[in-house]
Formats: structure tokens, C-alpha cells, sequence
């Protein structure tokens, strides 16, 4: 799939960074400890990060890797965390609401088994399937049709 003609047709709001260096999502797995599910990875081939410049300038859609590992990371360490929310080590986050909720793929044993995506709510640790596939996920959030 050619990831940016994908989201162009979907929506003209939004931009594109140059694409991930074979670095950056080495840096993923060194951090995180998992492999990228097949479809993120050729996205960040194409594009380190999918920003929406319309409703929120800048926003972004899909978080560049940096991204990804900070967040993660924060989630995964941070100890007052540890005693309010179950661990977040079974989810790779890769995107956020920007009210506090975040989106991300399910990690069973160390490994990506599914497409299906999933939302974490902030106020209540719910862990929910929200789409079923990262196309689907960009498409519905775009055209604002994300309800959890």
C-alpha cells in the first residue's frame, strides 16, 4: 500500500515527514522490545509521523517514532502509574485522542499478533478494539467516526 496516497484520498489536511530511518525503527524494538506490526512499518517507511494541519495545526495523526518510545516508555515507568493502571507493557500506543486517551496495538508475548486497534481511556483503564485495522483506524478517525 502506498500509505500516503491512502490518507491524501482520505483527507487533504494532512502531511507528511520524510520517512523513518532503518535507525529510528531499530530504536523501537531496542527501547520497547517488539517488533512493528507489518502495515505500521511500511507507513513509517514512507513517513515518520502523519500530522493532521486542520482542526489542531500540526496535530498528529500517527506519532513519529521518537514519539513512540517516549510515550511508551513514560507509560511503562512511570510509578504512580504502577498502582492506578494495569501495565501498559501489553500495548505499543502510537497515536492519542488529545484529551488524554491513547490508540495503539495489543502485545501478546512480546509480539503484534492482530490489526485490530485499540483505545486506552485515561479516566476508567478500559482497554477496547476501536478498528480493525490501522486503514480502517485513519480512515474513521479522519472522517471523525472513532466512538469509544
Amino acid at each position: 500500500m502506498l500509505w500516503k496516497d491512502f490518507i491524501s484520498s482520505i483527507s487533504k489536511d494532512c502531511y507528511f515527514e520524510a520517512p523513518a530511518t532503518e535507525p529510528e525503527i531499530a530504536y523501537i524494538k531496542e527501547n520497547l522490545n517488539v517488533e512493528l506490526p507489518k502495515k505500521l512499518l511500511e507507513l513509517y517507511r514512507e513517513t515518520n509521523g502523519v500530522f493532521n494541519k486542520s482542526e489542531y495545526e500540526n496535530y498528529p495523526l500517527i506519532w513519529p517514532t521518537s514519539r513512540i518510545i517516549k510515550e511508551n516508555l513514560f507509560l511503562r515507568n512511570f510509578d504512580e502509574y504502577k498502582d492506578i493502571f494495569m501495565p501498559f507493557n501489553h500495548l505499543l500506543f502510537f497515536s492519542d485522542s488529545g484529551t488524554g486517551d491513547l490508540f495503539g496495538y495489543p502485545i501478546f508475548n512480546g509480539i503484534i499478533h492482530t490489526d485490530s486497534i485499540f483505545v486506552w481511556d485515561h479516566e476508567d483503564d478500559s482497554r477496547n478494539m476501536i478498528a480493525s485495522s490501522i486503514e480502517d483506524f485513519i480512515k474513521r478517525w479522519i472522517a471523525g467516526k472513532i466512538r469509544y
